[in-house]
């Protein structure tokens, strides 16, 4: 901090005064540093004193670092008030679900700061001062409040020109003979095509070939490149079936019995704006009618 303000002002006075020292406290501090260093790191003058080479280079590294530092402060200051609202989930659920609406919620709450979070597990909400979450489940967490937003269902999706390629889906074993594209994901558990296939009656089935992803963002990239079938996550790919993006086997739907649902913490009450992002996303999602929380 002496190095930066007695750079910074090309002056040990000047960064005597800013740092609330004395001068000679100054001078003796960038002498144990040269002397440390081994290297002069300012061409003392007479009312200033002027950054060598050497001192250049410190100045500019020790610089960006302590304005890394005071952004990362600023930055942890931030997540401990309560002028915004953070809203955790998957990132294909940011971008699929959430995004296409968040136009609608800012014209019905223009003030709120909405924060998304993504991320490949369900944090605590509150060790990571979370407003909100999304979460795959029965829907029971011991520590959060639970709404449910969507049944989970799954179904076969793909780009419109490889439903036209395959070459007989009249039956659910001749899928066996397309193009998967598989989810794997590291820490969440996530449903397979095994699982899928077995649901259907067809088990102890092992698929070694297809394109294999650990992000479901990017699963469904490549199904709408034509890279091949994709598990389609009902409450995810509605928009793009529905505009023709992707087509779907709706009738090979899969419903699991887990359900999509958002969750806040029971230890905390949430601050206003919170609860309108949480009654809003209530509102648009599959289950409108869900009892008013408070």
């Amino acid at each position: 901090m002496v190095f930066d303000a007695a750079a910074k002002h090309r002056s040990f006075t000047k960064a005597a005064e800013a740092l609330n020292m004395h001068q000679p406290a100054v001078s003796s501090a960038i002498k144990n540093l040269e002397e440390a260093l081994g290297v002069i790191l300012f061409v003392r003058g007479h009312r200033s004193v002027e950054l060598t080479t050497a001192g250049n280079r410190l100045y500019t590294d020790v610089s960006k670092a302590l304005g890394d530092v005071e952004e990362s402060v600023m930055a942890v200051r931030q997540m401990g008030q309560d002028d915004h609202v953070t809203l955790n989930s998957s990132t294909a659920f940011s971008h699929y679900w959430m995004m296409p609406r968040v136009v609608k919620l800012h014209e019905k709450h223009p003030d709120i700061d909405l924060r998304l979070q993504n991320s490949d597990r369900e944090p605590n909400l509150d060790m990571e001062n979370i407003s909100l979450g999304i979460r795959l489940g029965d829907g029971k967490w011991p520590d959060c409040h639970s709404a449910k937003l969507a049944d989970e269902v799954i179904m076969p999706v793909a780009n419109p020109r490889v439903f036209t390629a395959a070459k007989n889906l009249k039956s659910i074993p001749n899928l066996m003979n397309e193009r998967l594209i598989h989810l794997e994901e590291p820490i969440r558990e996530r449903p397979t095509w095994s699982h899928w296939f077995a649901h259907h009656g067809i088990k102890d089935r092992v698929f070694v070939s297809g394109m294999r992803l650990n992000d479901y963002a990017l699963v469904l990239q490549a199904a709408i490149s034509g890279e091949g079938f994709a598990f389609g996550w009902e409450h995810i790919v509605r928009d793009m079936v529905r505009s023709g993006t992707l087509l779907a086997k709706h009738e090979w739907g899969w419903r699991t019995g887990n359900g999509i649902f958002l969750v806040w913490s029971k230890n905390k009450p949430l601050v206003k704006q919170a609860v309108q992002v949480r009654d809003w996303i209530i509102s648009v999602s599959d289950y409108p009618d869900a009892p008013h929380f408070t």
